[in-house]
């Protein structure tokens, strides 16, 4: 694996607006080295009869069908409000 150069750490530092000193850099560039050569071992591993997901974990979820319920009357939702009009919520005017 090709080591980060300091270049590249202090191009990285100016595109995330940081301001690193000498020490920071050194430690910067040493653990992405590290993390470089992590990804380079997952890289190694033989994925070929690995099936891809896009989920970790199982989807199970099930929906109700979407239909019209009149559940509730307008007055009975109306009695909740702080303010209303005929059958509508009064709110304040926002301009």
């Amino acid at each position: 694996m090709a080591e980060i150069t300091k270049k590249e750490i202090e191009h990285l530092a100016l595109l995330s607006r940081l301001s690193l000193s000498e020490e920071e850099k050194n430690t910067l560039s040493q653990q992405i080295k590290e993390i470089l050569n992590y990804v380079e071992k997952v890289n190694e591993l033989n994925t070929e009869n690995v099936t891809p997901t896009f989920n970790v974990l199982p989807l199970g979820e099930r929906l109700r069908e979407d239909k019209v319920d009149n559940k509730f009357d307008s007055q009975s939702l109306l009695r909740n409000a702080p303010e209303s009009e005929g059958n509508f919520f009064k709110v304040p005017k926002i301009v």
